[in-house]
């Protein structure tokens, strides 16, 4: 993998979330089929404000779903996919394995396995500190 700094301004022209939904802060790793970002998870994240107001932990889901972003950026990159959007068509064999709180940085790496027309396949997973947090296998559909 090469190492980048690919900041929120440059992935915002890749993908189309947005605030609050925009979950990948910065990428630092990329290539072909791979890449590694980061999602700083801040205490001013709205899901914290039912996600439990007296105990903050980010919802699995979102940590998926920050994963799906990274891979998203990756595959959104390419000049041949520039104005088209890429789908969650499926999760599975997902893990979680520890807590996400305000003051985490998650590390957000994704590797594209299997591509099948506009479906792909990657194995991605979370870590805070070098220690796993959440991983599972994101099927994509590439449309519009």
């Amino acid at each position: 993998m090469t190492e980048v700094n690919i900041n929120v301004t440059e992935i915002m022209e890749a993908l189309p979330h947005r605030y609050p939904f925009l979950l990948v802060d910065r990428v630092i790793d990329i290539a072909e089929d791979e890449i590694t970002a980061i999602k700083n998870v801040t205490i001013n994240e709205e899901f914290f404000q039912g996600h439990f107001p007296q105990y903050p932990v980010m919802p699995g889901v979102l940590i998926m779903e920050a994963l799906a972003q990274a891979a998203g950026v990756l595959e959104l990159s390419k000049p041949e996919n520039k104005g088209k959007l890429v789908f969650y068509a499926g999760m599975d064999n997902v893990k979680y394995k520890k807590q996400v709180t305000p003051g985490d940085k998650l590390v957000l790496h994704a590797k594209f396995i299997k591509r099948r027309g506009p479906i792909a396949v990657v194995e991605a997973e979370a870590t805070v500190d070098g220690k796993l947090a959440a991983k599972g296998t994101l099927t994509f559909a590439l449309g519009r």
